[in-house]
């Protein structure tokens, strides 16, 4: 014979539920509030990880040396390549940025001076902020100090450099180690299920970082040559600039056009419309160029939300989540393709359709390990 409990110990029991549940969800909200940078960093490792390893397994091929020691290697040579640049260019690049601090303000006032000969001229200049006012807040380290996150001082953001890089070789290093211990967080039924997903979001992170990196190379030696043939000072580092800010979709092209227009107003406006049609001509060859061949092997993210993404994560998390807002959404919308559309809505059609996708090496090495041992035992 079965007893039913009383009506108010079955109200209790919801109540202590829903009580645990939005403190258990407020918990893991604060948690993600005060760690958001680490996750920011770890991401950042992640993705280093998948250049290092797209890099070191053809050498460990040609070599006939272990995964582990490929990584070390590539490490070590790009390092020193790294290493080997800043001494070389970086003389040249210090002078021409101290040049920079001083020719930006004269520009500027060159530039207003011009554009207030026209009605909408004066109206633009009494909404900005002066030249020396800005110069003034960047001496001070009021702008800088302003970013936030990981990145609000140059000790930290040497720290969080050598963290990342550490942690990126560890990654790339053992990558099973790591994705089989998240796999066993999940039912056995479920392990390849995961697996595939994670190939998936390997596999778009890889292809992204090789259409930045070949676009930031393209548009930085290109816009170099371009400025030096217009006759711009500062070609080199303006060049630098332009391809270190390419990184930054939407917003990285516009700024590192703001001081090479600026600086060509010493030279004549005719010159700064050079300049603008310069970076323009620039963007649109690396877009119909280089974009669109990656683009086919990866998610095609579209423009607007990309654009709302950046500004969501550039004021919440400061200048490191402007940076990786795209590969974030990029690894969002293959989790909500994978998991929310094809899993809980059932809708496989798309991607039954969808053209196959040529998986990288180093992103199926990365993201989709061998099948464990463990799977196939019984659980203990």
């Amino acid at each position: 014979m079965t007893t039913t409990p009383p009506a108010g110990e079955t109200f209790s029991q919801k109540v202590l539920i829903t009580v645990g549940v939005v403190v258990l969800t407020l918990l893991v909200l604060a948690l993600l509030y005060f760690t958001i940078d680490v996750l920011l960093l770890i991401f950042s490792a992640v993705l280093i990880a998948i250049f290092l390893r797209g890099l070191a397994l053809p050498v460990g091929k040609r070599l006939g040396i272990g995964e582990g020691w490929a990584v070390l290697i590539v490490s070590v040579v790009l390092l020193l390549v790294l290493s080997g640049s800043i001494a070389l260019l970086a003389p040249s690049v210090a002078e021409q940025v101290q040049l920079l601090r001083v020719k930006l303000p004269e520009s500027a006032r060159q530039a207003g001076e011009y554009i207030s000969q026209f009605t909408w001229g004066q109206t633009l200049i009494r909404q900005l902020p002066s030249a020396d006012y800005i110069m003034q807040k960047i001496d001070t380290g009021q702008i800088i100090s302003g970013v936030g996150g990981v990145f609000s001082s140059t000790v930290g953001a040497l720290g969080n450099f050598f963290v990342v890089v550490l942690l990126s070789i560890y990654l790339a290093s053992e990558p099973r180690l790591y994705l089989n211990g998240f796999t066993r967080l999940f039912a056995i039924q479920r392990r390849d299920r995961v697996r595939e997903i994670l190939g998936a979001v390997g596999d778009t992170l890889s292809w992204w970082l090789i259409g930045k990196i070949a676009s930031m190379v393209f548009i930085g030696i290109l816009t170099w040559i371009g400025l030096s043939i217009i006759g711009v000072p500062l070609a080199l580092t303006l060049g630098l600039i332009a391809g270190l800010l390419s990184f930054i979709p939407n917003f990285g092209p516009i700024i590192s056009a703001l001081p090479a227009i600026l600086l060509a107003f010493i030279n004549s406006p005719i010159t700064a419309v050079y300049v603008l049609g310069l970076y323009i001509g620039v963007q649109l060859i690396e877009s119909n160029l280089v974009t669109p061949l990656i683009e086919r092997e990866t998610v095609e993210l579209p423009p607007a939300l990309t654009i709302i993404f950046q500004l969501v994560f550039g004021i919440t998390l400061g200048g490191l989540g402007l940076v990786l807002a795209t590969p974030l959404l990029a690894m969002m919308m293959i989790g909500v393709q994978k998991i929310y559309i094809e899993d809980v809505l059932g809708d496989r059609d798309h991607a039954e359709n969808a053209p196959p996708v040529e998986t990288t090496e180093a992103a199926a090495e990365f993201m989709a390990p061998e099948t464990v041992k463990e799977e196939t035992d019984p659980v203990q």
